[in-house]
């Protein structure tokens, strides 16, 4: 089934065993010789091997980069980006998560545009000129959504913040190949984090200051599919209908994103995950909760209707009390999944306001319903901190 996104020009193919036509996808998209970019727990896991396969069926050539790491760094990149050149590579297929996926779009803009990643953090007007080279996504995560979007997100070790690159459709990817299949050996912790990081495009897309209709269709619907499935995937991690629906919902999430901002969840885990190296997927998933909490008053219509998509019963609520049940909602999945509190994710009270103030300055808060301050930043940490303790 091929489908095209009304957001960026990304092919879609998917369904179990898709992984089988990786190669021939490659050729048809014009690859001789691609770099596989990955990270070493997709080597440990076997699932390279697995991609692999189809590769030496068609006794073609591929190089492999297995050395992504949680929240890549502009060096990483940049070393990718030199090794895709030496080995006279002619096309990219990131497989693995959101790290793997970011870095391998990332290595294509410094491959097609040259100088460091650095040169393309996100700006007005966009520097990057050419598109990346021909690349396929292989989500093994139903979380990130990073298949289909706009974005890489890259850390400065420096500076210790994470920025972005893309907002153009110069960086998506060509085509998105997404085989259920190769989530069904995720850890459910791993299942949890990045299938509520899912919800979060979904949520803070669809409540964005600027959302728009097409959008918000797309995220509904990855509500539903994470508000009937996520729980399943994590109790029963090879139920075959709950990862593909979970798969699905990460790519509308993602979807959702194209033309959509996140909102304040997302500027507090990225810019949280530029001081400490800490899971994206469940540091977002903690503040998920208390953000919409916050927030619900600004949108009060749209959070209803996410209590709806999630599947609780608003028959004979007020708007304010249907609002009020999508933040139940999120946070009953939150600790259901089992989702680490902010001390077991080794962050401090202390360190409130200065998250706050790095939060703040975050791109992603303009995209909130809700006006943001410092002092707001301030709150919402210590609403998660204060759920953290009674958890």
């Amino acid at each position: 089934m091929n489908i095209r996104s009304f957001v960026i020009p990304t092919e879609m193919k998917h369904g179990l065993g898709a992984i089988d036509a990786l190669a021939d996808e490659a050729k048809a998209l014009g690859m001789a010789r691609p770099l596989l970019v990955t990270d070493p727990g997709i080597v440990q896991a076997g699932l390279l091997d697995r991609a692999l396969e189809p590769f030496k069926r068609a006794q073609m050539d591929v190089v492999v980069f297995d050395q992504v790491r949680p929240n890549p760094p502009i060096e990483l990149v940049d070393q990718g980006a030199a090794f895709y050149q030496q080995e006279g590579c002619d096309g990219l297929i990131g497989l693995g998560g959101g790290s793997s996926m970011d870095t391998a779009k990332a290595i294509g803009v410094v491959a097609s545009n040259g100088g460091s990643i650095l040169d393309y953090e996100w700006a007005d007007p966009q520097p990057i000129r050419q598109r990346i080279p021909p690349t396929i996504c292989v989500p093994t995560t139903a979380g990130t959504g990073s298949e289909v979007t706009l974005w890489a997100v890259i850390t400065d070790p420096e500076r210790k913040i994470k920025f972005n690159v893309g907002g153009t459709a110069l960086i998506g990817a060509w085509l998105a190949l997404i085989d259920p299949e190769l989530t069904f050996g995720l850890p459910p912790a791993v299942t949890a984090g990045t299938g509520m990081d899912a919800l979060a495009h979904a949520v803070e897309c669809y409540t964005c200051a600027y959302a728009q209709p097409l959008p918000d269709s797309v995220a509904l619907l990855a509500m539903e599919y994470i508000g009937q499935y996520l729980r399943v995937a994590f109790a029963q991690g090879r139920n075959v209908e709950a990862r593909y629906k979970m798969s699905m919902a990460a790519m509308l999430a993602g979807l959702a994103y194209g033309t959509e901002s996140a909102g304040a969840a997302h500027a507090m885990s990225q810019s949280a995950g530029g001081v400490r190296d800490v899971p994206h997927g469940p540091f977002t998933a903690r503040l998920l909760g208390p953000v919409m909490e916050y927030n619900y008053m600004a949108e009060p219509q749209k959070f209803a209707r996410i209590a709806q998509a999630l599947g609780e019963d608003i028959r004979g609520l007020s708007v304010w009390q249907a609002a009020e049940k999508a933040v139940e909602a999120v946070m009953r999945l939150t600790e259901d999944v089992e989702i680490p509190t902010l001390q077991e994710l080794g962050f401090q009270e202390e360190e409130i306001p200065m998250l706050a103030r790095i939060a703040y300055e975050d791109p992603q808060t303009i995209g909130n319903p809700r006006d943001l301050s410092v002092k707001s930043y301030e709150q919402i940490y210590r609403r998660t901190f204060e759920l953290g303790k009674k958890g």
